[in-house]
């Protein structure tokens, strides 16, 4: 209690704006169960804000560095994914935030009004009792029991309290078991006395969560958001009955929104959204990974210890055998069980007639192979031949190739509309004018500013929005994102 906590460092700091968004958006990615980030996806982040504008890739390196000098970030080094000499040179490391770090920014989300308790654990009757205060809710949507404005405010408050300690303690204790330390101790020997009951802790937990998640996903599904309205003016008009001296700021807010906003975060957590799968199959991906690691250490912990055994007495013992046996057809036997088969040939052929390995050799048809004297001297005996012009060939293919651009660029030019080609105003299509405007979409996705220059030698601007559509062609029908093709000239890219 009375050493220099310099992990609160960063807090007052020259940099602190900086060190304090670095940070906070890996406290960020620890609560979505995220422990380690690589430096240019906290670049692409910061860039996002105004004050970051002019901030560079080497202030970004130097600010880790400071982190990780003060405890605040653990640099790990990722060499498994080098691919050259000067990627591994360049050392390129993941970092992860220290728990002083996570209790640093948790209490400063709660001094900011979005206060959260820390723990760590795998607790599966909280899944059970938020089931049982969901039921709650649906009883009295459903007009199966009368609760008064003080009792569905509890309700709604004990929804609230166990989806908080769900969503805290399991991303809390995958980051702890993802850890440096915990990775080091599964390395000892020691950890053999705890692997059963850690792989039994977190198998009974996903029986669990499997059970009582499915009950909750279905009961969220049939719970919509005009059902939600009568319990939430409940709700609302028991908190309106607490005094407050700020009763115009109260006014202002509409808490029915809040509590909707809520709601559709309880379900995104367990049934997803628009923009990724659920965290709760999130959770059981990295509880079954977690599992997975676990049984991959114990096997390497105990090949490690199966390398160091005496095999005196196996051998021994196998001697023993083969000085028993009378007969020498009886000990090739048992010498092919133990030792496998001595002299194995290969057969090569020059060409595979199939591709199914469990075809055996005899059912194959016989190939004829010849054989080429290995010696120095020896080369293949080849004929002069005259060479040939293709000349015609070749401007016949061209040809037809310049026909194909010509009837290409006419059956563009008809969807074209003041120099545009907008997807929801166009007719059926042929096949080829769908793939080709596929195509450009693709293409200009892996521009920055999603301008291309097309086959037909024109330049190109893609726009696409949030809009779907129906993409009518010869081949079938395809929704996508209304895109508008906008041709633009050479010097007009801007």
């Amino acid at each position: 209690m009375f050493k220099r906590v310099k992990e609160a460092t960063y807090l007052t700091a020259e940099k602190a704006w900086r060190y304090r968004a670095i940070l906070r958006y890996f406290y960020m990615q620890h609560e979505r169960m995220r422990e380690f980030l690589f430096p240019e996806e906290i670049l692409e982040h910061l860039l996002q804000f105004v004050e970051f504008q002019d901030y560079s890739e080497e202030a970004l390196h130097l600010d880790l560095d400071a982190l990780v000098k003060w405890g605040n970030l653990i640099a790990r080094q990722e060499s498994g994914k080098s691919r050259t000499i000067e990627e591994f040179k360049k050392k390129r490391f993941r970092y992860q935030c220290t728990p002083y770090t996570v209790e640093f920014e948790r209490m400063l989300m709660e001094l900011e009004n979005e206060g959260e308790t820390f723990g760590g654990s795998l607790e599966k009757t909280q899944f059970e009792r938020l089931y049982q205060s969901l039921m709650k809710i649906e009883q009295v949507v459903t007009g199966k029991h009368q609760e008064t404005d003080e009792e569905c405010a509890q309700v709604w408050e004990d929804v609230l309290s166990y989806f908080r300690q769900i969503t805290q303690n399991t991303s809390d204790y995958i980051a702890y078991i993802n850890s440096e330390e915990v990775e080091e101790r599964m390395q000892t020997e020691a950890f053999l006395v705890y692997k059963d009951q850690f792989t039994m802790y977190l198998r009974d937990f996903i029986i669990a969560l499997q059970g009582t998640a499915l009950q909750i996903q279905d009961l969220l599904m049939s719970l919509h958001k005009n059902k939600l309205q009568f319990f939430f003016e409940k709700v609302k008009r028991h908190h309106e009955q607490v005094f407050r001296f700020d009763e115009d700021e109260m006014e202002k807010k509409n808490p029915i929104e809040e509590y909707l906003d809520k709601w559709v975060s309880i379900k995104a957590w367990f049934l997803g959204n628009e923009y990724g799968e659920s965290e709760y199959e999130m959770l059981q991906q990295r509880t079954n990974e977690s599992i997975r690691r676990i049984t991959r250490v114990v096997q390497r912990l105990g090949e490690r210890h199966q390398q160091y055994r005496s095999r005196k007495k196996d051998y021994l013992h196998l001697a023993k055998w083969f000085d028993s046996m009378t007969e020498m057809d009886r000990a090739h036997e048992l010498s092919s069980i133990a030792f496998g088969v001595f002299h194995t040939r290969h057969f090569h052929i020059d060409q595979n007639p199939t591709d199914d390995i469990y075809t055996d050799v005899w059912d194959e048809n016989p190939m004829q192979h010849e054989t080429k004297p290995i010696v120095r001297h020896y080369r293949e005996k080849t004929r002069a031949s005259a060479v040939k012009s293709n000349r015609e060939q070749k401007e016949e293919m061209a040809r037809i190739h310049l026909e194909q651009r010509q009837r290409e660029n006419e059956l563009i030019g008809q969807y074209i509309n003041g120099n545009e080609i907008k997807i929801e105003n166009l007719p059926v299509v042929e096949t080829h004018v769908r793939k080709l405007l596929l195509s450009w979409i693709g293409k200009a996705m892996a521009t920055k500013d999603r301008t291309i220059k097309t086959e037909l030698g024109r330049r190109v601007r893609v726009k696409l929005s949030d809009k779907r559509v129906l993409l009518q062609a010869e081949d079938g029908q395809l929704e996508m994102p209304n895109a508008v093709f906008h041709f633009v000239d050479e010097g007009d890219v801007s």
